[in-house]
């Protein structure tokens, strides 16, 4: 996995292969029971509030700790998602009027598809508190996952 911040821009790429048809990974973006399985880091629990994956709809989710504190974000999806590319913002509830856009395409070729997120920010300042929060370590795991779920999924199909 690659993870691309420039220092000075408001903006992170990530980048990772997966050996699974983009249709499954397009699944698990917008199936609430199989964004359950692989979406953030491991110990927290993820309840998937909403999920409406079509042009204005909406989504809603809340990761629990141990402790059952509930940490919820949200957003809307812009134009239809599809296989190809979801596009969505993206909102912290402890921190109101913060939204990132996120552009996520998967592109296959022969048999692996290629995700790439491209999270833009408002300001580099967003962006460099997004990074320092630990995104990269909460990423690594649930893309982990992700792989694990779309493996998984992959070998159910044949």
């Amino acid at each position: 996995m690659k993870v691309v911040a420039e220092p000075g821009v408001p903006q992170v790429v990530i980048v990772r292969e997966f050996n699974a048809p983009r249709e499954l990974l397009f699944r698990a973006y917008t199936e609430p029971e199989l964004v359950k399985r692989w979406l953030g880091p491991a110990g927290l629990e993820l309840v998937v509030n909403q999920l409406d994956p079509r042009h204005g709809g909406r989504w809603r989710w809340t990761h629990y700790d141990q402790d059952g504190k509930g940490y919820v974000f949200h957003g809307l999806y812009h134009g239809e998602p599809t296989p190809e590319r979801i596009v969505q913002t993206y909102e912290f509830d402890q921190a109101p009027g913060t939204v990132y856009l996120n552009l996520i395409t998967f592109d296959e070729a022969d048999g692996v598809t290629t995700l790439t997120q491209n999270t833009v920010f408002f300001a580099v300042e967003d962006r460099d508190l997004y990074v320092a929060g630990g995104m990269e370590r909460g990423i690594r795991a649930s893309m982990q996952q992700l792989e694990d779920l779309v493996t998984e999924l992959a070998e159910e199909a044949h």
